[in-house]
């Protein structure tokens, strides 16, 4: 008798469960705002450009920073890549401690330093600080570090989720801030003091600028190119990059937690037996930007993953030097099952057909949960 009272308990402790999970997802929103996003005053971007202006006379130095166990790929990689290739700073990539960095949701990578190895080369600190989205906003080192160059006077860049470990060093208590849309709560739960700015795809308050998602660290690093080699030099950037515009215009409401966004994830989620790998094949001197979104946009399906191969196990080198390890070694991967990319192929570009792509393969609602992961808004 007991053992029947024990099981009818479980059960209905498990259909009121789903019950209230089923209530949770129909109190969404049925479908994402259609918002417009407003203009913003010139005087804004040009305080932006004043505030990431860089006035020593010497070369810049930009320190991107990175934790081993767990860093957001795109985050990580376009920033170095994008500074590359403007050959307007000198570029570290920098990890927490020797080894490579493992990126999510893919690729691994080779640091140039560890942050120990940084400070000996360079006591007087960076000018510039890049600080992505990491797996832990409370890693020990990293806070240190970054209140470390802060106090330095380096300028503190926190791309997407990267605000949230700007707010657990307490580097924009009191300041205004944006985020990832999915992250705002969050960040203003464990930092109330933040003052929460929407409809700007990039904020900067003082010697600290903070962005929203993950695809707005191309625009952000434009405009830290205009802000140190002049507008012309940007623009031939993002003509490169096949980027129309950088300025700070955002559409914070066409972002947000939807019924078709839930119930796409838990599908897809649920179809554990039919996962795909998407392989990418690593060769010597090809776009790491593109990659870098190629390889995330693809991870980000919940029904695929991207995977690296290469002839060899050693690390391969991008365009603009950076060393990327290989997931598979002399792969024979089928052509049906992998990511494109051309050589050629700006990386906007490149993003828009990975994502015509996902639609193509899982369907469109698929493609609409990767592009609001991204926070991309989509060009037409």
């Amino acid at each position: 008798m007991w053992k029947s009272m024990l099981l009818w308990g479980a059960v209905s402790v498990l259909v009121v469960g789903l019950l209230g999970f089923g209530g949770w997802i129909f109190s969404l929103p049925p479908a994402t705002a259609t918002a417009d996003a407003p203009p913003v005053p010139r005087g804004e971007m040009d305080a932006m450009l004043s505030a990431l202006r860089h006035d020593e006379g010497n070369r810049p130095l930009v320190a991107i920073v990175g934790l081993n166990e767990a860093t957001e790929t795109t985050d990580y990689l376009m920033p170095a890549g994008i500074l590359r290739r403007a050959d307007v700073a000198d570029v570290l990539m920098l990890a927490t401690g020797p080894g490579p960095v493992r990126l999510y949701p893919a690729l691994r990578v080779e640091a140039d330093a560890t942050i120990a190895e940084f400070d000996a080369g360079h006591p007087e600190g960076a000018d510039y600080v890049i600080v992505p989205a990491m797996s832990r906003d409370d890693d020990p080192a990293v806070l240190a570090w970054l209140r470390d160059q802060s106090r330095k006077g380096a300028r503190i860049i926190g791309i997407c989720a990267g605000a949230k470990v700007l707010g657990a060093a307490g580097l924009i208590d009191g300041r205004r801030a944006t985020t990832h849309w999915y992250y705002r709560d969050e960040m203003l739960e464990r930092s109330p003091g933040i003052d929460y700015v929407a409809d700007r795809r990039m904020v900067a308050d003082g010697n600290v600028v903070t962005t929203t998602g993950i695809s707005a660290s191309m625009p952000m690093m434009l405009a830290l190119i205009e802000a140190v080699a002049g507008r012309a030099k940007a623009q031939a950037i993002a003509d490169d990059l096949g980027v129309e515009t950088w300025d700070m215009r955002h559409a914070s409401a066409a972002f947000s937690l939807t019924r078709p966004f839930v119930t796409t994830v838990l599908a897809n989620r649920l179809a554990f037996w039919n996962r795909d790998a998407r392989g990418i094949e690593l060769r010597p001197g090809m776009d790491e930007v593109s990659l870098a979104l190629v390889a995330d946009a693809w991870s980000r399906t919940y029904r695929s993953s991207a995977l690296t191969f290469a002839e060899t196990a050693g690390a391969v080198e991008t365009r603009n030097g950076i060393r990327v390890i290989p997931d598979r070694v002399a792969m024979d991967w089928p052509p049906e099952d992998r990511a494109s990319l051309y050589p050629g192929q700006r990386p906007a570009d490149a993003l828009d057909d990975t994502l015509q792509a996902i639609a193509g393969t899982y369907g469109a609602r698929t493609m609409h949960v990767v592009a609001m992961q991204l926070e991309y808004p989509r060009r037409d």
